[in-house]
């Protein structure tokens, strides 16, 4: 098969989701031409010079409605011969964008694309699209359905983990998230938000709180206790379907479960003939994808088994990985893949990550991709796995490979 390579990763600043968030002004579609732009210029792309545009985005009404990759084509700045593809793979929309993008190369449909994803989640809000998962009680009462934050304190319980855990690791993610940012590690990859005049909007992280601590943690309400204990009373839905557990431990709150955000990134992937044509350096091969179903109640170990899969079908180790980015959605879905495979900590979100920055759900995909692959030429290491949970029960895995 045809190598996929990537060329190059972006992304924007992440701003809070929220109404004074630095980038609550700008749109789904502007933040998303605006990245698109910044691909196209940093590698001079002219004229019909990739196949298609597959852009992430997980909630896909009002303005991320209809088709908003084909959107942002037009609104930037690339050629309108160039057509785009809007997907929806929650969490993972950004990443399934690349690894969609990279196997269609493989497969020999198109020399290039433009993958990656956006969520402006203090302008659309998460959940408003609907989800028949969430309200239609023939397909909730099946899958014994309950909200994210439950399934996050199901894993907690389910596999021993402590809040005073929990918190310790949303704490090293902001000491690790601050100390990246005074690095400049994140240098390379950032590109700031600017406004119709060109003033910058947004050029550094702002969800980010470096003097967090223990106690500030330990000050926290659990944020969904009483949605399980009280009402409407998820935990005796989830203890139906886990009747081994004599009760929930809600130790998840908003200090250690991913942020609210907004953000957009990009991967420009292409074959060896595009990058020869256009000039251009390939940084690493996208070795190998994967995605797989879990069980929709607990919802969030899908890393576990997406991982093993990659692994199993790569014939590879968990041993054969330099790096590992894990999406930080709730402190427990990381504690369960580093318990799960023995990895050592020091070797997983590096840089930190969403607890401390944001998961912007179409974009996080994409962003994470990207981290690990600006980690990995920063530290002369040669192979990094990125890999995240997913709603209503999925995972989704990318190994990459410098060259």
């Amino acid at each position: 098969m045809t190598d996929a390579f990537i060329y190059d990763a972006v992304r924007t600043p992440r701003g809070k989701g929220r109404p004074d968030g630095s980038l609550h002004e700008v749109t789904s579609v502007a933040l998303s031409a605006g990245i698109l732009n910044a691909v196209k210029a940093r590698n001079n792309l002219d004229g019909h010079a990739v196949e298609d545009v597959i852009w992430g985005n997980v909630t896909q009404v009002g303005e991320q409605g209809g088709c908003l990759a084909r959107s942002a084509v037009l609104l930037s700045d690339l050629d309108e011969r160039i057509p785009g593809l809007a997907i929806n793979r929650f969490c993972a929309s950004g990443m399934e964008a690349v690894n969609l993008a990279a196997n269609q190369i493989r497969g020999g449909a198109g020399q290039a694309y433009i993958a990656g994803g956006v969520e402006m989640m203090g302008r659309v809000a998460m959940g408003s699209d609907g989800a028949a998962i969430a309200v239609d009680p023939t397909l909730a009462m099946k899958t014994y359905f309950v909200p994210q934050g439950i399934s996050a304190d199901i894993i907690a319980t389910e596999y021993g983990f402590s809040r005073e855990a929990a918190d310790a690791l949303a704490v090293e993610s902001q000491r690790r998230a601050a100390a990246a940012w005074d690095a400049g590690r994140f240098a390379k990859s950032i590109v700031p938000v600017t406004d119709r005049n060109g003033l910058t909007i947004l050029d550094r992280d702002e969800y980010i709180r470096p003097g967090t601590d223990m106690a500030t943690l330990a000050a926290l309400k659990p944020a969904f206790r009483d949605m399980g204990e009280v009402m409407p009373g998820f935990d005796k839905i989830a203890l139906m379907k886990y009747p081994h557990l004599e009760r929930i431990s809600h130790i998840h709150h908003a200090g250690n479960s991913s942020g609210i955000v907004d953000g957009a990134a990009a991967l420009l992937i292409g074959n060896a003939d595009f990058g020869r044509a256009h000039g251009l350096t390939p940084r690493a091969r996208i070795r190998a994808t994967a995605k797989i179903g879990t069980d929709p109640t607990i919802m969030l170990t899908g890393p576990v088994p997406v991982t093993e899969k990659i692994l199993r079908d790569s014939g590879m180790t968990i041993a054969d990985i330099d790096l590992f980015e894990v999406n930080e959605a709730f402190a427990a879905v990381v504690l369960r893949f580093q318990q799960a495979f023995d990895v050592d900590p020091a070797l997983v979100n590096v840089n930190g990550g969403a607890i401390a920055m944001g998961h912007p759900l179409g974009a996080t995909g994409a962003i994470i991709i990207g981290t690990l692959l600006d980690e990995m030429e920063r530290r002369g290491k040669s192979t990094g796995l990125a890999t995240l949970c997913i709603a209503s029960g999925m995972g989704a895995a990318t190994i990459i490979e410098r060259v």
